[in-house]
């Protein structure tokens, strides 16, 4: 998988001129997407026993906005809490306090009770994500937090990689690879995210199972899964689906049935509809 991912982005990036643009968006959002999934695989200790081994094929940023250690560590503290999507607790969280939320002004709620349905997901969800990590990361520095600065130099040294392997020695438009393949394969992702988690009474309630078809699985190594990816983060991505089929109904009867049959099956029920409120019910 990790030299499908690169070796892909190297063909098409190098031969991007004989790929119509039709082919030549939706492949790299999908190989730049598949990348990413594979950090995620990598920060739960695959494919080797190496940790510096595996990270070398998640710190080349081809998405270029979030460096892998910071990610890495983020989800990690997603993994160990024990109140998953609530705002104070869980960084990964898509919802707000109450009292966050009333302060924010009415334009802006607007948009993100928006972003809470598919279209809005796909469409400005990777614009809003992209700001409030980068806001984020400007007030760590302002308060005198320097623990990411190496990793931040880094990043921003790779990224520089990515763009002159791109624009100068491949000679694509930067406009084209931010906006034509960059940007939707951030929309790609939040399509995993979207419905993967909810509150809920109980932690298992939270995790949903997408089941999916095979182009899906495999550009989400199986994370769509996600109830049995949190109940077993070691498990690796192919060995998921026996898990699956092992004990469906078991699964189901743990997270309520929070389950969907497929993305289409997402898109149909939450289209322009908020699939809930962003304001969390538990959280003060």
């Amino acid at each position: 998988m990790i030299a499908l991912c690169y070796g892909g982005f190297a063909a098409l990036t190098w031969w991007w001129r004989e790929v119509p643009l039709y082919l030549l968006a939706p492949a790299g959002a999908y190989l730049l997407c598949l990348q990413a999934h594979l950090a995620h695989e990598i920060l739960h200790g695959h494919p080797t026993r190496r940790r510096w081994v595996n990270e070398l094929f998640a710190w080349p940023p081809l998405t270029l906005w979030l460096p892998y250690p910071i990610y890495r560590d983020s989800h990690l503290a997603h993994h160990r809490i024990g109140t998953l999507t609530c705002p104070i607790d869980d960084p990964e969280s898509f919802y707000h306090t109450p009292a966050r939320w009333a302060a924010k002004p009415a334009a802006l709620r607007a948009l993100l009770t928006f972003n809470q349905s598919f279209v809005g997901r796909m469409t400005v969800g990777p614009a809003l994500m992209v700001t409030r990590f980068w806001a984020g990361e400007i007030r760590r520095f302002r308060r005198g937090d320097r623990a990411y600065l190496g990793v931040w130099a880094a990043h921003l040294a790779l990224a520089a990689l990515v763009l002159i392997w791109v624009g100068a020695v491949c000679g694509m438009p930067l406009w084209l690879y931010l906006a034509g393949i960059v940007y939707p394969a951030l929309s790609l992702g939040l399509l995993r995210s979207y419905v993967e988690h909810r509150p809920g009474a109980e932690q298992d309630e939270r995790c949903a199972i997408v089941e999916g078809g095979p182009l899906m699985r495999l550009l989400f190594l199986n994370n769509n899964f996600h109830l049995i990816h949190h109940s077993r983060p070691g498990l690796p991505w192919y060995k998921i689906p026996a898990a699956w089929r092992a004990d469906r109904a078991g699964w189901l009867a743990r997270n309520g049935g929070y389950r969907y049959r497929d993305y289409l099956h997402v898109a149909r029920r939450h289209f322009l509809r908020p699939k809930d409120s962003p304001i969390h019910p538990s959280a003060r």
